[in-house]
């Protein structure tokens, strides 16, 4: 399998609270960020990367997403949307509605993670792994958030948002690859976190882990947002 073939799940559906009052009107992906709205930059990465097969996970406001990028053909991209429906169904519940689109494997990237790196590094990587999750980490040690991953010799000892170990240095960095059959078991057209997908995996031994060493950016707070407008109007 190459992994240029993967398509790219973007998880946008939250309601984006910590932006308000920007969000009040818009969704996260059309939060202008250096004269764009934050996707363009994301499709960028994308398909600089190779990965134009694009499925959106959307579900406040997201009418507005599909008015403006369409099929993606303006910016050279396949773009595919899946919508949460009446009620909001969380990460992993997104994940699970759009799997008829995603295929047997699939990246998993947050709706507001501006990720400058290897995409294709982290496919192959998951790929040879031949488990059914891996979870990308960065040596955090608190620095743009709490620390969350326990990450020793390759792997991934422990996960958790909430429970945090004082061996975790590490954190989730935004972009996941999965197999469909990772979200067997779970419920369908209900709330399913995917964090809690990852330590069901992480449990079986099928969570692979693949440390980054360039730091992320993120528009999910106000202070990232104006950190990533700055970097992207410098220039290059």
């Amino acid at each position: 399998m190459n992994p240029k073939k993967l398509p790219v799940a973007i998880l946008a559906g939250g309601l984006a609270t910590r932006l308000k009052p920007i969000t009040e009107k818009i969704p996260k992906l059309l939060v202008d960020v250096a004269g764009e709205p934050f996707f363009s930059h994301q499709i960028k990465l994308l398909k600089g990367a190779g990965l134009t097969h694009l499925v959106v996970c959307i579900g406040y406001l997201g009418e507005q997403v599909v008015g403006r990028y369409g099929d993606g053909s303006r910016w050279g991209v396949r773009i595919e949307y899946s919508f949460d429906g009446p009620t909001l169904l969380g990460t992993g519940g997104a994940l699970i509605r759009a799997l008829p689109r995603l295929g047997e494997a699939f990246y998993v990237l947050y709706g507001d993670s501006y990720l400058p790196i290897d995409y294709l590094e982290v496919g192959r990587s998951f790929l040879a792994s031949g488990k059914l999750g891996l979870m990308t980490v960065f040596e955090n040690s608190e620095r743009y958030d709490a620390s969350n991953v326990w990450f020793e010799a390759g792997e991934i000892r422990a996960y958790d948002k909430k429970d945090r170990l004082p061996a975790m240095r590490h954190i989730d960095y935004g972009l996941g690859v999965f197999r469909k059959e990772a979200f067997d078991g779970f419920p369908r057209d209900e709330a399913v976190d995917l964090a809690d997908v990852q330590k069901a995996l992480l449990s079986r031994g099928q969570l692979a882990g693949f440390e980054l060493k360039q730091r992320f950016y993120e528009i999910g707070s106000h202070a990232g947002l104006n950190e990533l407008d700055q970097l992207l109007r410098k220039p290059r």
